[in-house]
Protein backbone atom coordinates (compact mmCIF):
# COMPACT_ATOMS: atom_id res chain seq x y z
CA UNK A 1 0.00 0.00 0.00
CA UNK A 2 2.86 2.30 0.80
CA UNK A 3 4.48 1.57 -2.54
CA UNK A 4 1.29 2.62 -4.28
CA UNK A 5 0.88 5.93 -2.46
CA UNK A 6 4.45 7.23 -2.83
CA UNK A 7 4.30 7.76 -6.62
CA UNK A 8 0.98 9.55 -6.25
CA UNK A 9 2.51 11.94 -3.74
CA UNK A 10 5.54 12.51 -5.95
CA UNK A 11 3.31 13.27 -8.94
CA UNK A 12 1.31 15.72 -6.85
CA UNK A 13 4.49 17.46 -5.77
CA UNK A 14 5.63 17.80 -9.37
CA UNK A 15 2.38 19.35 -10.61
CA UNK A 16 3.13 22.91 -9.38
CA UNK A 17 6.60 22.74 -10.97
CA UNK A 18 5.15 21.54 -14.28
CA UNK A 19 2.48 24.23 -14.14
CA UNK A 20 5.09 26.94 -13.46
CA UNK A 21 7.26 25.70 -16.32
CA UNK A 22 4.31 25.69 -18.73
CA UNK A 23 3.35 29.21 -17.67
CA UNK A 24 6.88 30.49 -18.19
CA UNK A 25 7.06 28.87 -21.62
CA UNK A 26 3.73 30.43 -22.55
CA UNK A 27 4.83 33.88 -21.35
CA UNK A 28 8.11 33.65 -23.28
CA UNK A 29 6.40 32.54 -26.50
CA UNK A 30 3.65 35.17 -26.17
CA UNK A 31 6.14 37.93 -25.42
CA UNK A 32 8.33 37.01 -28.37
CA UNK A 33 5.38 36.88 -30.79
CA UNK A 34 4.02 40.17 -29.46
CA UNK A 35 7.39 41.89 -29.81
CA UNK A 36 7.86 40.63 -33.36
CA UNK A 37 4.35 41.66 -34.34
CA UNK A 38 4.66 45.15 -32.89
CA UNK A 39 8.10 45.61 -34.47
CA UNK A 40 6.71 44.70 -37.87
CA UNK A 41 3.68 46.96 -37.36
CA UNK A 42 5.89 49.87 -36.37
CA UNK A 43 7.56 49.80 -39.78
CA UNK A 44 4.22 50.31 -41.54
CA UNK A 45 2.93 53.21 -39.42
CA UNK A 46 4.21 56.75 -39.81
CA UNK A 47 4.20 59.94 -41.78
CA UNK A 48 3.96 59.75 -45.52
CA UNK A 49 1.45 57.84 -47.62
CA UNK A 50 3.51 54.67 -48.06
CA UNK A 51 1.77 51.42 -48.88
CA UNK A 52 2.49 48.17 -47.08
CA UNK A 53 3.76 46.65 -50.31
CA UNK A 54 6.29 49.44 -50.79
CA UNK A 55 7.54 49.03 -47.22
CA UNK A 56 7.89 45.25 -47.59
CA UNK A 57 9.66 45.58 -50.94
CA UNK A 58 12.06 48.22 -49.63
CA UNK A 59 12.94 46.18 -46.55
CA UNK A 60 13.46 43.04 -48.65
CA UNK A 61 15.77 44.82 -51.07
CA UNK A 62 17.65 46.47 -48.20
CA UNK A 63 18.13 43.11 -46.45
CA UNK A 64 19.43 41.63 -49.72
CA UNK A 65 21.90 44.50 -50.15
CA UNK A 66 20.25 45.88 -53.30
CA UNK A 67 19.78 49.43 -51.93
CA UNK A 68 23.11 51.28 -51.71
CA UNK A 69 23.04 54.52 -49.72
CA UNK A 70 23.61 56.82 -52.67
CA UNK A 71 20.84 55.32 -54.79
CA UNK A 72 17.88 55.62 -52.39
CA UNK A 73 14.85 57.76 -53.20
CA UNK A 74 12.81 59.77 -50.70
CA UNK A 75 10.45 56.91 -49.84
CA UNK A 76 13.30 54.49 -49.26
CA UNK A 77 15.14 57.01 -47.10
CA UNK A 78 12.01 57.57 -45.02
CA UNK A 79 11.65 53.84 -44.39
CA UNK A 80 15.30 52.97 -43.85
CA UNK A 81 16.57 56.14 -42.17
CA UNK A 82 13.55 57.02 -40.04
CA UNK A 83 11.10 54.17 -39.45
CA UNK A 84 13.63 51.36 -39.14
CA UNK A 85 16.01 53.07 -36.66
CA UNK A 86 13.01 54.40 -34.74
CA UNK A 87 11.72 50.84 -34.32
CA UNK A 88 15.11 49.47 -33.28
CA UNK A 89 15.62 52.37 -30.87
CA UNK A 90 12.20 51.74 -29.28
CA UNK A 91 13.24 48.14 -28.67
CA UNK A 92 16.59 48.95 -27.04
CA UNK A 93 15.18 51.87 -25.02
CA UNK A 94 12.35 49.69 -23.75
CA UNK A 95 14.77 46.91 -22.85
CA UNK A 96 16.99 49.37 -20.96
CA UNK A 97 14.12 50.84 -18.97
CA UNK A 98 12.62 47.43 -18.22
CA UNK A 99 15.94 46.11 -16.93
CA UNK A 100 16.48 49.25 -14.87
CA UNK A 101 13.05 48.86 -13.30
CA UNK A 102 13.69 45.24 -12.32
CA UNK A 103 17.04 46.18 -10.77
CA UNK A 104 15.68 49.21 -8.95
CA UNK A 105 12.79 47.30 -7.40
CA UNK A 106 15.11 44.48 -6.35
CA UNK A 107 17.72 46.79 -4.83
CA UNK A 108 15.14 48.76 -2.83
CA UNK A 109 12.83 45.78 -2.19
CA UNK A 110 9.91 47.99 -3.15
CA UNK A 111 7.49 47.36 -6.07
CA UNK A 112 6.88 51.11 -6.35
CA UNK A 113 10.53 51.81 -7.08
CA UNK A 114 11.14 53.13 -10.56
CA UNK A 115 14.04 55.06 -12.10
CA UNK A 116 11.63 57.92 -12.71
CA UNK A 117 10.26 57.93 -9.17
CA UNK A 118 13.78 57.82 -7.75
CA UNK A 119 14.84 60.87 -9.74
CA UNK A 120 17.32 59.14 -12.05
CA UNK A 121 15.53 60.24 -15.22
CA UNK A 122 15.17 63.77 -13.86
CA UNK A 123 18.91 63.88 -13.20
CA UNK A 124 19.71 62.79 -16.74
CA UNK A 125 17.23 65.29 -18.15
CA UNK A 126 18.60 68.16 -16.04
CA UNK A 127 22.16 67.39 -17.11
CA UNK A 128 21.18 67.45 -20.78
CA UNK A 129 19.27 70.71 -20.39
CA UNK A 130 22.12 72.39 -18.56
CA UNK A 131 24.60 71.07 -21.11
CA UNK A 132 22.45 72.39 -23.94
CA UNK A 133 22.25 75.77 -22.25
CA UNK A 134 25.96 76.05 -21.49
CA UNK A 135 27.55 74.29 -24.46
CA UNK A 136 24.84 73.97 -27.09
CA UNK A 137 24.97 70.16 -26.88
CA UNK A 138 22.57 68.24 -29.11
CA UNK A 139 21.84 64.53 -29.52
CA UNK A 140 25.11 62.68 -29.90
CA UNK A 141 27.98 61.27 -27.87
CA UNK A 142 28.40 64.37 -25.67
CA UNK A 143 24.66 64.34 -25.07
CA UNK A 144 24.85 60.72 -23.88
CA UNK A 145 27.77 61.42 -21.55
CA UNK A 146 25.87 64.30 -19.97
CA UNK A 147 22.77 62.16 -19.43
CA UNK A 148 24.77 59.33 -17.85
CA UNK A 149 26.68 61.74 -15.61
CA UNK A 150 23.43 63.34 -14.46
CA UNK A 151 21.85 59.95 -13.82
CA UNK A 152 24.89 58.78 -11.84
CA UNK A 153 25.09 61.88 -9.63
CA UNK A 154 21.36 61.73 -8.91
CA UNK A 155 21.36 58.00 -8.17
CA UNK A 156 24.27 58.32 -5.75
CA UNK A 157 22.68 61.32 -4.03
CA UNK A 158 19.32 59.59 -3.63
CA UNK A 159 20.91 56.40 -2.31
CA UNK A 160 23.20 58.18 0.18
CA UNK A 161 20.46 60.44 1.53
CA UNK A 162 17.76 57.77 1.46
CA UNK A 163 19.81 55.19 3.39
CA UNK A 164 21.34 57.49 6.00
CA UNK A 165 20.04 58.57 9.35
CA UNK A 166 17.26 56.99 11.41
CA UNK A 167 15.41 54.12 9.67
CA UNK A 168 17.84 54.44 6.80
CA UNK A 169 17.01 51.01 5.43
CA UNK A 170 13.35 51.77 4.72
CA UNK A 171 12.60 51.73 1.03
CA UNK A 172 9.87 54.35 1.52
CA UNK A 173 12.59 56.82 2.49
CA UNK A 174 14.36 56.17 -0.81
CA UNK A 175 11.14 56.84 -2.70
CA UNK A 176 10.51 60.11 -0.86
CA UNK A 177 14.11 61.21 -1.35
CA UNK A 178 13.96 60.42 -5.05
CA UNK A 179 10.69 62.26 -5.54
CA UNK A 180 12.04 65.32 -3.72
CA UNK A 181 15.33 65.44 -5.64
CA UNK A 182 13.55 64.72 -8.91
CA UNK A 183 11.13 67.58 -8.29
CA UNK A 184 13.99 70.00 -7.62
CA UNK A 185 15.86 68.93 -10.76
CA UNK A 186 12.71 69.07 -12.88
CA UNK A 187 11.98 72.57 -11.63
CA UNK A 188 15.54 73.64 -12.46
CA UNK A 189 15.23 72.18 -15.95
CA UNK A 190 11.93 73.92 -16.62
CA UNK A 191 13.34 77.22 -15.36
CA UNK A 192 16.28 76.97 -17.77
CA UNK A 193 14.11 76.06 -20.76
CA UNK A 194 11.66 78.89 -20.05
CA UNK A 195 14.43 81.44 -19.58
CA UNK A 196 16.31 80.35 -22.74
CA UNK A 197 14.02 79.83 -25.74
CA UNK A 198 16.83 78.34 -27.84
CA UNK A 199 17.30 75.54 -25.31
CA UNK A 200 13.54 75.01 -25.22
CA UNK A 201 13.41 74.65 -29.00
CA UNK A 202 16.30 72.20 -28.90
CA UNK A 203 14.80 69.86 -26.29
CA UNK A 204 11.03 70.41 -26.39
CA UNK A 205 10.15 67.23 -28.33
CA UNK A 206 12.80 65.16 -26.61
CA UNK A 207 11.77 66.34 -23.12
CA UNK A 208 8.28 64.83 -23.48
CA UNK A 209 9.73 61.41 -24.26
CA UNK A 210 9.60 61.01 -28.01
CA UNK A 211 11.17 58.76 -30.65
CA UNK A 212 10.18 61.06 -33.48
CA UNK A 213 12.98 61.99 -35.87
CA UNK A 214 15.52 59.58 -34.38
CA UNK A 215 18.14 58.09 -36.70
CA UNK A 216 20.98 55.57 -36.62
CA UNK A 217 23.28 58.21 -35.11
CA UNK A 218 21.32 58.32 -31.85
CA UNK A 219 21.18 54.53 -31.72
CA UNK A 220 24.92 54.16 -32.28
CA UNK A 221 25.64 56.74 -29.58
CA UNK A 222 23.65 55.03 -26.81
CA UNK A 223 23.95 51.35 -27.72
CA UNK A 224 27.39 50.69 -26.11
CA UNK A 225 26.19 52.04 -22.75
CA UNK A 226 23.01 49.97 -22.89
CA UNK A 227 24.94 46.81 -23.74
CA UNK A 228 27.33 47.37 -20.83
CA UNK A 229 24.43 47.97 -18.44
CA UNK A 230 22.65 44.85 -19.70
CA UNK A 231 25.79 42.74 -19.24
CA UNK A 232 26.10 43.90 -15.63
CA UNK A 233 22.41 43.12 -15.05
CA UNK A 234 22.89 39.63 -16.52
CA UNK A 235 25.42 38.85 -13.77
CA UNK A 236 23.09 39.77 -10.88
CA UNK A 237 20.00 37.47 -10.85
CA UNK A 238 21.24 35.07 -8.16
CA UNK A 239 22.60 37.90 -6.01
CA UNK A 240 19.28 39.76 -6.31
CA UNK A 241 17.36 36.64 -5.30
CA UNK A 242 19.52 36.39 -2.20
CA UNK A 243 19.18 40.12 -1.49
CA UNK A 244 15.38 39.83 -1.57
CA UNK A 245 15.62 37.69 1.60
CA UNK A 246 17.33 40.50 3.51
CA UNK A 247 20.96 41.45 4.03
CA UNK A 248 21.59 38.93 6.82
CA UNK A 249 20.16 36.03 4.84
CA UNK A 250 22.03 37.16 1.72
CA UNK A 251 25.35 37.18 3.59
CA UNK A 252 24.58 33.74 5.02
CA UNK A 253 24.01 32.47 1.47
CA UNK A 254 27.38 33.80 0.34
CA UNK A 255 26.17 36.97 -1.40
CA UNK A 256 27.68 40.41 -0.90
CA UNK A 257 24.85 42.96 -0.58
CA UNK A 258 27.14 45.99 -0.80
CA UNK A 259 28.80 44.84 -3.98
CA UNK A 260 25.42 43.85 -5.45
CA UNK A 261 23.97 47.31 -4.77
CA UNK A 262 26.96 49.07 -6.30
CA UNK A 263 26.82 46.91 -9.43
CA UNK A 264 23.06 47.33 -9.68
CA UNK A 265 23.35 51.09 -9.26
CA UNK A 266 25.96 51.22 -12.03
CA UNK A 267 23.73 49.21 -14.35
CA UNK A 268 20.70 51.39 -13.62
CA UNK A 269 22.75 54.52 -14.26
CA UNK A 270 24.05 53.27 -17.61
CA UNK A 271 20.66 51.99 -18.76
CA UNK A 272 18.59 55.00 -17.68
CA UNK A 273 21.15 57.57 -18.73
CA UNK A 274 21.44 56.13 -22.23
CA UNK A 275 17.69 55.57 -22.61
CA UNK A 276 16.90 59.11 -21.47
CA UNK A 277 19.53 60.57 -23.77
CA UNK A 278 18.04 58.77 -26.76
CA UNK A 279 14.30 59.11 -26.18
CA UNK A 280 13.81 61.58 -23.36
CA UNK A 281 12.29 60.79 -19.95
CA UNK A 282 9.80 57.97 -20.67
CA UNK A 283 7.91 57.37 -17.43
CA UNK A 284 6.38 54.27 -15.80
CA UNK A 285 8.03 51.68 -18.09
CA UNK A 286 10.27 50.46 -15.29
CA UNK A 287 7.31 50.40 -12.91
CA UNK A 288 4.72 48.50 -14.95
CA UNK A 289 6.80 45.80 -16.60
CA UNK A 290 8.56 44.27 -13.54
CA UNK A 291 5.33 44.25 -11.55
CA UNK A 292 3.39 42.53 -14.35
CA UNK A 293 6.11 39.92 -14.82
CA UNK A 294 6.29 39.31 -11.08
CA UNK A 295 2.56 38.61 -10.97
CA UNK A 296 2.86 36.15 -13.87
CA UNK A 297 6.12 34.38 -13.02
CA UNK A 298 6.93 35.06 -9.39
CA UNK A 299 9.93 36.84 -7.84
CA UNK A 300 12.75 34.83 -9.43
CA UNK A 301 15.10 37.31 -11.08
CA UNK A 302 16.57 34.59 -13.28
CA UNK A 303 13.30 34.94 -15.21
CA UNK A 304 12.40 38.57 -14.52
CA UNK A 305 15.60 40.00 -15.99
CA UNK A 306 15.57 38.19 -19.38
CA UNK A 307 11.81 38.49 -19.85
CA UNK A 308 11.92 42.23 -19.22
CA UNK A 309 13.88 42.33 -22.50
CA UNK A 310 10.70 41.20 -24.25
CA UNK A 311 7.93 42.86 -22.27
CA UNK A 312 9.34 46.38 -21.91
CA UNK A 313 10.22 46.84 -25.62
CA UNK A 314 6.74 45.60 -26.53
CA UNK A 315 5.22 48.24 -24.25
CA UNK A 316 7.36 51.04 -25.68
CA UNK A 317 6.57 49.96 -29.26
CA UNK A 318 2.85 49.83 -28.48
CA UNK A 319 2.98 53.31 -26.93
CA UNK A 320 4.92 54.68 -29.90
CA UNK A 321 2.48 53.18 -32.40
CA UNK A 322 -0.49 54.58 -30.48
CA UNK A 323 1.21 57.97 -30.36
CA UNK A 324 1.36 57.97 -34.15
CA UNK A 325 -2.27 56.93 -34.58
CA UNK A 326 -4.17 58.91 -31.93
CA UNK A 327 -3.79 62.35 -33.52
CA UNK A 328 -2.66 63.52 -36.93
CA UNK A 329 0.28 65.53 -35.61
CA UNK A 330 1.60 62.63 -33.45
CA UNK A 331 1.80 62.60 -29.67
CA UNK A 332 5.07 62.01 -27.84
CA UNK A 333 5.35 58.40 -26.70
CA UNK A 334 5.98 59.64 -23.15
CA UNK A 335 2.46 61.04 -23.00
CA UNK A 336 1.01 57.63 -23.87
CA UNK A 337 3.14 55.80 -21.29
CA UNK A 338 2.06 58.32 -18.66
CA UNK A 339 -1.61 57.66 -19.42
CA UNK A 340 -0.97 53.92 -19.16
CA UNK A 341 1.25 54.10 -16.09
CA UNK A 342 -0.74 56.42 -13.83
CA UNK A 343 -3.62 53.93 -13.27
CA UNK A 344 -1.08 51.17 -12.58
CA UNK A 345 0.64 53.30 -9.95
CA UNK A 346 -2.71 54.05 -8.27
CA UNK A 347 -3.54 50.33 -8.26
CA UNK A 348 -0.19 49.45 -6.71
CA UNK A 349 -0.52 51.99 -3.91
CA UNK A 350 -3.94 50.56 -2.98
CA UNK A 351 -2.78 46.92 -2.77
CA UNK A 352 -1.33 46.04 0.61
CA UNK A 353 0.09 42.72 -0.59
CA UNK A 354 2.73 44.33 -2.81
CA UNK A 355 4.11 47.02 -0.55
CA UNK A 356 7.33 45.12 0.04
CA UNK A 357 9.38 42.53 -1.81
Amino acid sequence: MTAQTLPARADAAQLPLASAGARRLFVVASGLLLLLGLSWMSLFVGSGDISAGTVSDTLSRWAAGDLPVGARNTTELLILERRLPRTVLAIVVGAALGLAGVLMQALTRNPLADPGLLGVNAGAYAAVVLGSAAMGVTIGLAHVWLAIAGALITAVAVYVIGTSGYSGSRSAKLILTGVAIGAVLSGLSYAVTLAMPTVFDRVRFWSAGSLQGRSWDELNAVLPFMILGALIAALLPRALNALSLGDDAAIALGARPGRTRVAGLAAVTLLCGAATAAAGPLSFIGLMVPHALRMLLGPDHRWLIPLSLLAAPALVLAADILARLVVDSELPAGVVTAFLGAPVLILLTRRRAVRAL
